[in-house]
């Protein structure tokens, strides 16, 4: 008898290569490195520039020739002071909150009974309301302000935060809509049916079964529509008239503009104060957003 001889598969070249490019320094620093340092200054370099301006005292602001344009060696936050304590800016924060949630909060109620009932019940041409309704988000703020401004008008909601409220939907239903749609395709069939067969009704699984799954979704959906609202500007600037009841990117912008003249250092600490509670909340749920992102793409 001849013996028979049984060959094994040879190990792939990428098996045993792997990473193998990335095993220098000299490769690291040109594939990794320098490209990530590149991405992070262009990102981060704005940020550094409000920081510097709002720290600068005014005559560094007012001379540039002096001056470096880059950094301070006398930093200052006599500008931090004056927004805090000789404007009404921690009311105007207080209402570009109130309003961003609020606005939220009836965006995402909105959105999780659509996605959920294009894609979770059968029925026809759901795909093109789904296309239709994605479509509806690249419509740009800009044309519909006008017929809006109408609209909020003959209500009786002009100069209320209430005019905020119930048009920024207009602009977040849409994204968030397609965004949840994605997500709520990730999860399986068969746990609804499953649900469906012991006796369950569409609000309990929805309720019970979906949202539960969906929470990464649901913070990336939030995320998105409370970054949208607090630093919208053309319907804060048409539907808001008073001092008291205006958000934080109209405010800023009328309290230290003189004219034609800037007050470059107030204006740059508005910016970094209003900033911070969106950067806080980024840094909480970075990773729930991004895995949200990443599902909503792949469908």
């Amino acid at each position: 008898m001849t013996d028979v001889v049984v060959k094994k598969p040879a190990a792939s070249a990428d098996d045993s290569e792997g990473m193998s490019y990335l095993s220098t320094l000299p490769q690291r620093l040109v594939n990794v490195y320098m490209p990530l340092s590149i991405i992070v200054i262009v990102l981060l370099f704005p940020f550094y520039w409000m920081v510097m301006t709002a720290i600068k005292p005014k005559d560094q602001l007012l001379d540039l020739d002096k001056h470096n344009p880059y950094y301070t060696l006398s930093p200052t936050f006599e500008h931090i002071h004056d927004l805090l304590f000789k404007t009404e800016y921690p009311l105007w924060l207080w209402n570009t909150m109130f309003v961003a949630v609020a606005a939220t909060i009836l965006s995402l109620i909105a959105s999780v009974f659509a996605a959920y009932a294009i894609t979770r019940i059968r029925y026809k041409y759901a795909d093109w309301v789904g296309g239709a309704i994605f479509l509806a988000y690249l419509v740009p703020p800009s044309i519909l302000f006008i017929p809006l401004s109408t609209v909020v008008y003959q209500y009786g909601l002009f100069d209320t935060p209430f005019a905020l409220i119930l048009t920024y939907p207009t602009i977040l239903i849409p994204f968030s809509t397609w965004l949840l749609m994605g997500y709520f395709k990730t999860i399986p069939y068969e746990l609804e049916e499953c649900a469906l067969v012991d006796g369950a009704n569409r609000w309990q699984i929805l309720t019970k079964i979906v949202l539960p799954l969906a929470v990464p979704g649901l913070i990336s959906a939030s995320i998105f529509c409370l970054t949208l609202c607090w630093n919208e500007f053309i319907y804060a600037l048409t539907f808001i008239n008073s001092t008291e009841k205006k958000t934080v990117p109209v405010a800023i912008l009328s309290a230290f503009t003189d004219g034609d003249q800037y007050r470059w250092g107030s204006l740059m600490a508005g910016a970094l104060v209003g900033s911070l509670p969106l950067v806080i909340l980024y840094a909480f749920f970075v990773e729930h957003y991004v895995s949200a992102m990443t599902g909503a793409v792949k469908e």
